[in-house]
């Protein structure tokens, strides 16, 4: 039984199949199916017209967006409406966003593990073949190996802060269109009307509580127009 905040993002390959519902209506209708029941919300809905052979797709980098703004898991009718490609799901992996087919839920984050273990694999052979050229260049004499000042050094210093403001920035857009999207369906300007609409709508905080301060908006919007 489905439970907690979900974003739905449906596929179809070509403008004639969006315009006229074909496929279409059948992914509503599995996700639909898959929801039935429990305490679920479905936050919002995103429609790809795009060939499963990209993996560049606007549509769905907006879903994860959105997944990401409700913290909901993005839920899709079949398993090959994301892509054919196993590096792009390894890709969804590492993004941090959970999603679930309604055709297969059970096996959702199974999949997408054994994945990265085959692309694991596939990497440490590289590296053996790597290694190994790199130890036949060395017995030809060949010099290896480059300057190793203080730089990196620095640079690994500063990884922390660099990684915590890249966050930090990550939360600021992602937050953006939630922001616009209310402004643009309420009308709310103020930084006070802004928290409770995003407070009623189910926006969890940067640390993950679900009651928004006028300070917190306040500094979203201050990193937005940076």
């Amino acid at each position: 039984m489905a439970t907690g905040a979900f974003v739905a993002y449906y596929r179809v390959s070509t403008a004639k199949q969006g315009r006229s519902g074909l496929g279409l209506e059948a992914q509503r209708e599995a996700v639909r199916s898959f929801l039935n029941g429990g305490d679920w919300r479905l936050q919002a809905e995103f429609t790809e017209i795009e060939s499963g052979k990209r993996n560049d797709r606007a549509e769905l980098a907006k879903a994860l967006q959105a997944c990401r703004v409700y913290g909901a898991r993005l839920v899709i009718a079949k398993l090959d409406r994301l892509s054919r490609d196993a590096h792009f799901l390894i890709g969804l992996q590492n993004a941090g966003v959970p999603f679930v087919a309604a055709d297969m839920p059970e096996a959702n984050e199974l999949v997408v593990q054994i994945m990265a273990v085959m692309a694991q694999a596939e990497r440490k052979m590289i590296s053996a073949r790597t290694k190994s050229a790199l130890a036949a260049a060395k017995a030809r004499g060949v010099k290896l190996g480059g300057h190793r000042g203080a730089m990196i050094s620095e640079a690994v210093r500063n990884l922390g802060n660099t990684a915590r403001t890249a966050k930090a920035q990550t939360f600021a857009a992602d937050l953006a269109a939630a922001i616009e999207t209310v402004r643009a369906e309420t009308g709310a300007t103020s930084a006070g009307a802004i928290a409770r609409e995003l407070t009623s709508r189910g926006v969890p905080t940067r640390s993950g509580k679900t009651q928004w301060q006028a300070v917190q908006v306040q500094r979203i919007l201050q990193r937005m127009a940076a």
